[in-house]
Formats: C-alpha cells, sequence, structure tokens
C-alpha cells in the first residue's frame, strides 16, 4: 500500500512532562502552520511493565491519549488524532512517520522518568532513522515559539535541505534565520549562495563568521544562548551508501545542550545534498 502524503506532525509520547512540554510546541507549530496533530504511544516492554504494576489495561493509554488530544483541540484549535502501536521506540516511530507522510515529528527528551528512556544513544537512534525532520525539545518552555533560528554552517556539502526548511519556517512563523559560519574560502561561497537565496526569498536573515573553528559545538550554543534564540537547525551526516545517518560529537552535543533550546535535526535526502553545488 502507498504511504500517505499528508500535513502531519507527529509526537511520540510516554506522558512525562518533557513528552508533554514536546507535544504543546507541536501543537503550536500545528496551528501556525495548518497542520494536523498525531500523538502516538508505543506498546513496548515498559509500557507493558506499567500496565502490569499498576493493574491496568491497554484502553488506559488510548483514553489518557484521548485526553490529552480533546485538550490539545480546546486550547489550539487544531486537529489532533491518536495512534497506538506494538513495537519498539526505535523502529517504529519512524515506520509510523513513514506510513502517515509526517512532515516534522516533534522528540521529548528526558531522564530516566516516564515509561520509555528517550535520553541518549536512545534519542540519538530515533533521530537517525526519522523519515522526516526531528525537532528535539527538553523541559525548557518556549510559549512564544520560534522567532530567532541559527543555522550553523560547517560544510559547503549539504546545507541546502535544512536552508528550505529554515526559509519555510521563517515566512510560515514571520521569524529571521541566524546563519553562524566557521571561516574558510568554501564555507564563505556556500554563506553567500544561502544568503542570496534569502533576500531572493524574502527571508529576514543575518550572518556571522566565528574567527576560530574550534570547539564550534560551544560556540553555536552560546550564541544561541547570549541572544535568546528559541530553535538551532542542523543536519545529519549521510554515509557513503546513502542508507545511514550519522551524528557526531559536535551534533550530540548541540541536541542535549544545557540550555536546553530545542534543535531540529535534518537527514538529507540525496537530491538536496548535491543541489548545492548546482544551484
Amino acid at each position: 500500500m502507498k504511504d500517505k502524503i499528508n500535513n502531519i506532525i507527529l509526537v511520540p509520547t510516554d506522558f512525562s512532562e518533557v513528552c508533554e512540554n514536546a507535544t504543546n510546541q507541536a501543537a503550536e507549530a500545528a496551528r501556525f502552520f495548518k497542520y494536523e496533530l498525531y500523538l502516538l504511544h508505543v506498546i513496548d516492554k515498559n509500557t507493558n511493565a506499567y500496565l502490569k504494576n499498576e493493574n491496568l489495561g491497554i484502553d488506559s493509554i488510548y483514553s489518557r491519549l484521548q485526553k490529552i488530544a480533546d485538550g490539545l483541540t480546546a486550547e489550539f484549535g487544531i486537529e489532533v488524532k491518536i495512534k497506538v502501536e506494538d513495537g519498539d521506540i526505535f523502529t517504529t516511530i519512524s515506520s509510523v512517520a513513514q506510513h502517515l507522510g509526517a512532515k516534522l515529528v516533534y522528540l521529548g527528551t528526558h531522564g530516566k522518568v516516564g515509561m520509555q528512556k528517550l535520553t541518549g544513544s536512545f534519542a540519538l537512534k530515533v533521530i537517525t532513522e526519522s523519515p522526516a525532520p526531528v525537532i528535539v525539545v527538553q523541559k525548557r518552555k518556549f510559549d512564544k515559539g520560534f522567532r530567532n533560528i541559527l543555522l550553523p554552517i560547517t560544510s559547503d556539502a549539504g546545507p541546502w535541505e535544512k536552508t528550505n526548511w529554515a526559509s519555510f519556517m521563517a515566512k510560515q512563523l514571520n521569524a529571521k534565520i541566524h546563519l553562524f559560519s566557521i571561516p574558510g574560502k568554501a564555507i564563505e561561497e556556500t554563506t553567500k549562495t544561502l544568503t542570496k537565496y534569502f533576500e531572493e526569498n524574502k527571508v529576514e536573515y543575518t550572518s556571522t563568521t566565528v574567527e576560530k573553528s574550534a570547539n564550534f559545538s560551544q560556540q553555536v550554543i552560546d550564541h544561541a544562548t547570549s541572544n535568546n534564540y528559541d530553535l538551532i537547525m542542523i543536519m545529519t551526516n549521510p554515509d557513503t551508501s546513502w542508507t545511514k545517518y550519522l551524528l557526531g560529537s559536535y551534533d550530540e552535543e548541540i541536541i542535549f545542550n544545557q540550555s536546553q533550546i530545542p534543535v531540529m535535526c535534518i537527514n538529507p535526502r540525496k537530491y538536496n545534498w548535491e543541489k548545492i553545488t548546482k544551484y
């Protein structure tokens, strides 16, 4: 059966506080983008253990999801649907996103609380398996939405995918894009191409180049923190076969930043990875 293509935001939840925060941020985005919102709970061994300990049935999961969905519809005026699937969080989240044709996934990541442990390497695996961009949310609340988006540029290959997303979000959310680049001739040329694209598409932006590329991830976090930016956008790296996506220590430091700024992680498609060289 052919996968559906819809304007959908998917939010996995284990009913923890951080997942509630991710759900609320996703609902706000759905309202701005005019997207549907799907709440997903994966029935895995952790859920089964919880249900057994609490002497509850699967129907309690549906009831809990529906209560959240009704509250979001009332507060944000959006369509919210619920979905419960057996499986594990690593493969089921990505397969549901693929089946729904989700355009975005919001992922709450936390410490060892809640039914499921979406933290550290667990969260990274969900991100790299996702067919859609993943916005990683921690406990900190961003009620004002994404008004200032930081776009780090570290390579002359592959920024087109996140540039298109940045442009889309800037227009939809009336946001400003802030390019933040390492020094170097190739990066300078890439930045010029991107700024030209933003100017042609009437996207408001700023551009900053750091003096040294050392410890760039911390420079990104410090810059975003000191300027009160609302979102950082990064891109994973494809392996040579384009069958897997990789996150390095640079990406992990940004994703789990101590300022708890949401991070949008994009797995590039091969066409857009190469497109920048042809623009």
